[in-house]
């Protein structure tokens, strides 16, 4: 063999793992799998066992996200105590885009990614019980059951969790997309 030819091998050689490291989508980059944002939450709960059930709403909205204006809570919530109540998140919206997106359709077609936690305070006012699961048998919460305790004041945290690759059926990984409180009666 010829220097010019083992020249051009060698430096074939030493190009084809340069080559290999190479990756075609350098140019677009995939964003890595951020948070939701959420400018408004409606959760809707209604009565189960009567026979003209009354639905209650309460609304979070923050248009303009963290920072900047105050959020603004909407509605009130006040149950029977001893009783049953189906709640549903009712609208999760990002109304920063232009349309409006609806992120509760997000939530349910990443379920696997996100988990509704819905915490009151004091822990007797009411307990939770999911009501949906994912495709790994997992809750999600964008419909549950609350059974309320004796009557009282107080408050529900609700968190929507973001959990990419890390859900386990608890609260524990991930981070927030979305955390709220609001006040709750349970009356007699």
């Amino acid at each position: 063999m010829n220097n010019v030819v083992k020249k051009w091998l060698w430096l074939l050689i030493l190009a084809v793992p340069l080559l290999s490291g190479c990756n075609d989508n350098a140019d677009n980059p995939q964003p890595a799998d951020e948070n939701e944002l959420i400018t408004t939450l409606t959760l809707r709960f209604t009565q189960q066992g009567v026979t003209s059930p009354q639905s209650q709403t309460i609304t979070f909205r923050d248009v303009d996200g963290d920072g900047g204006s105050a959020p603004v809570i909407t509605g009130n919530v006040t149950l029977r105590a001893n009783q049953t109540y189906t709640l549903d998140v009712a609208q999760l919206l990002d109304e920063s885009k232009t349309p409006t997106l609806n992120i509760l359709e997000e939530v349910e077609e990443e379920s696997d990614e996100h988990l509704f936690v819905f915490t009151p305070n004091p822990t007797s006012l009411f307990t939770y019980t999911y009501g949906d699961k994912d495709q790994n048998n997992l809750p999600i919460g964008i419909t549950g059951t609350v059974r309320t305790g004796a009557a009282g004041t107080g408050t529900v945290t609700v968190q929507l969790r973001h959990q990419p690759g890390t859900k386990n059926g608890t609260p524990a990984p991930g981070d927030d997309d979305l955390n709220v409180q609001f006040n709750i009666t349970v009356a007699n």
